[in-house]
């Protein structure tokens, strides 16, 4: 790997999750060459060797994963080359369906109706190339919202469990410079009683939490009152909304990169120990309390989105049909299977661009394997500790990771 190369692209975070296919691949810490696991053979040939057997269908959603102020004219579109589609869901956040239609070449895909303004959409798209092999793509877009007007995309959605570290994450699609009146237009309460507090990460970007993770059981509410709230000059809000969510039972999972082990805890008892391989000496994993904003059950991931690439700007890796992976930051840390690692390197050697590895099959369908049971045992919210890489510390807006500051910290950074 080109020295320098790694870090770059991580500062374009998207908004809140980021793109899986713009940053659905691994970083972590410093970069050089990767280690070769013992075996003789580089990082870089492995996935080499994986790519290869991986299909050759080109997905492209448009718009692109992350865009705000789309237009809602029938705007959304999937197609592929090399291949054929075999599936595409649209939904909006709180899981509508959209209705849409595979072309009669099985090319290309558009919703059949208009949609709606200022509303998130979830957009996965799965296709075949000319052996069969499968090939997955997944982008979320928001469309426009009138000039004069300002809206927040929160996370989590109303109705959902979600796990103890799940944060009240709200991004404005304006930037707010009255943030004190819009900050008093959102109200969060628990059950629990703990005291929530919100903390501004910039602009467009108001996080709300407790001191400690939330209480096992709880319900937490979102109240936003923000239709006519001034958040700059000339643009007002128009939401008036109520969002409840549930906090389901308390598992924190404990990642060594020392010990190259990983121990799953509920209640503060250890449920499961599992080995893994985490980013290796040159590309070391973030350390810190991570949230688990999203899984898929298959995703792509290219190295060329987050700065791996070769001296033609090709990315080091493209494995498109990666199992059981779950974003741990916006800039492309995840947990996940690996099915092309050697079973031996799990709980012996860190191997990887920086994501933490789980010993998965091709696939994602056999239940048995470690990488399938976290993942069926994980929910949006879930907290995973890193600790031991020798990297620093994950940045608190980096994916839902505000828990990596203190409280006073925290609540300094509230507007009123």
């Amino acid at each position: 790997m080109t020295d320098g190369k790694r870090r770059r692209g991580l500062a374009a975070a998207s908004a809140l999750l980021g793109g899986v296919l713009v940053l659905s691949a691994c970083s972590g810490g410093d970069d050089s060459a990767s280690d070769d696991g013992g075996n003789g053979t580089s990082q870089a040939q492995v996935d080499e060797a994986a790519a290869k057997k991986t299909s050759e269908a080109q997905i492209e959603i448009t718009p692109k994963d992350g865009s705000n102020n789309a237009s809602i004219n029938n705007s959304a579109a999937v197609t592929v080359s090399k291949g054929t589609l075999t599936e595409v869901k649209m939904t909006t956040t709180d899981g509508t369906a959209v209705s849409g239609e595979i072309s009669a070449d099985k090319k290309s895909w558009k919703p059949s109706a208009q949609l709606e303004r200022a509303t998130t959409y979830k957009v996965t798209a799965t296709a075949e190339d000319s052996e069969g092999r499968a090939a997955h793509e997944n982008a979320s877009f928001t469309t426009v919202a009138p000039d004069n007007s300002f809206i927040g995309t929160f996370t989590p959605d109303d109705g959902t469990t979600v796990g103890v570290g799940m944060p009240v994450s709200i991004n404005f699609d304006k930037a707010i410079t009255n943030k004190a009146e819009v900050q008093k237009g959102v109200t969060v309460s628990t059950t629990s009683g703990q005291e929530v507090a919100c903390h501004w990460f910039n602009a467009n970007r108001m996080d709300c939490r407790p001191d400690e993770y939330w209480q096992e059981g709880a319900t937490v509410t979102l109240k936003l009152a923000l239709d006519g709230v001034e958040g700059a000059e000339g643009v007002y809000g128009v939401q008036q909304k109520t969002v409840t969510f549930k906090i389901g039972r308390n598992q924190v999972t404990y990642v060594d990169a020392k010990t190259k082990q990983m121990k799953v805890t509920q209640d503060g008892k250890t449920v499961r120990t599992i080995p893994i391989s985490a980013g290796s000496p040159d590309n070391k994993t973030y350390e810190g309390q991570m949230v688990i904003s999203e899984k898929f059950k298959e995703t792509r991931m290219n190295g060329a989105t987050v700065g791996f690439t070769d001296d033609d700007g090709k990315g080091e890796y493209d494995i498109k049909d990666v199992p059981h992976a779950m974003r741990l930051s916006t800039s492309g840390t995840f947990i996940h299977g690996n099915y092309w690692g050697a079973k031996s390197i799990f709980g012996s050697v860190n191997t990887s661009h920086g994501c933490v590895g789980l010993q998965d099959a091709k696939g994602a369908d056999d239940p048995n394997t470690p990488g399938a049971w976290f993942y069926d045992n994980s929910m949006i919210g879930d907290v995973v500790v890193v600790q031991n890489t020798g990297d620093k510390t994950i940045a608190p807006d980096n994916g839902l990771n505000g828990w990596n500051m203190s409280w006073e910290q925290w609540k300094a950074g509230s507007a009123v």
